[in-house]
């Protein structure tokens, strides 16, 4: 009936204080990699989603298409009504989108809806 879905993150839902925050509890996951995008820091304009974060600049993925670009983070089993409160949580201007990680699983992600793709 709980339908699990699989986020991955590889910024600030990896934080326990952001986790309690957002979900209500402590999420359990597995180390995983997304291949072909990389890092990059981009200012966040969403001052609520600074003070909830505690950052102003948050990691933000570039596609490259290089499976020399390996972005690492971890991937979490979420219900959906979980995956909603991540969408409530991201900041203005991210957007959920699914991909297949290192691993071959697929998962959800958000990244800024300005990313190179």
């Amino acid at each position: 009936m709980n339908e699990t879905e699989q986020l991955f993150s590889y910024g600030t839902l990896q934080t326990e204080s952001v986790q309690l925050s957002t979900f209500g509890r402590r999420l359990s996951g597995n180390r995983d990699a997304l291949v072909g995008y990389r890092l990059r820091m981009i200012k966040i304009e969403d001052q609520d989603f600074v003070v909830t974060s505690g950052a102003e600049y948050h990691r933000n993925l570039e596609f490259t298409n290089s499976t020399s670009d390996i972005v690492e983070g971890t991937v979490f089993s979420v219900t959906q009504q979980e995956l909603e409160q991540a969408d409530a949580y991201e900041p203005d201007g991210y957007k959920r989108i699914r991909v297949k990680l290192q691993s071959g699983t697929e998962a959800w992600m958000y990244s800024s809806a300005n990313r190179t793709s």
